[in-house]
């Protein structure tokens, strides 16, 4: 395991477990790199577009977008805390 993610609270690992295991195809999901999908946006940059905390209802209900290849998601409320806990940290 990288140091980086040995010194991030257990709940922040988690976080970055699920972006990196049902996001990472299409999003880039760490501080650095390019999205593999050229017009899907780089998780470290939504907090310019609006505060990733409005994610959470999304989650929870599940995300529904308009293009046909990004899968529907409904996360419990661990994993809503975990991965809006990630996205945050992104931010510093």
């Amino acid at each position: 395991m990288p140091a980086a993610q040995v010194a991030q609270p257990p709940h922040l690992q988690r976080g970055r477990a699920f972006v990196q295991t049902h996001c990472a195809r299409c999003h880039a999901t760490g501080r650095v790199g390019e999205s593999p999908l050229a017009e899907a946006p780089r998780f470290r940059d939504l907090h310019h577009r609006y505060p990733v905390a409005q994610l959470a209802e999304s989650l929870a209900e599940g995300i529904r977008t308009g293009h046909p290849g990004m899968p529907e998601f409904q996360l419990d409320p661990g994993q809503v805390n975990d991965v809006i806990g990630y996205l945050e940290s992104l931010e510093r």
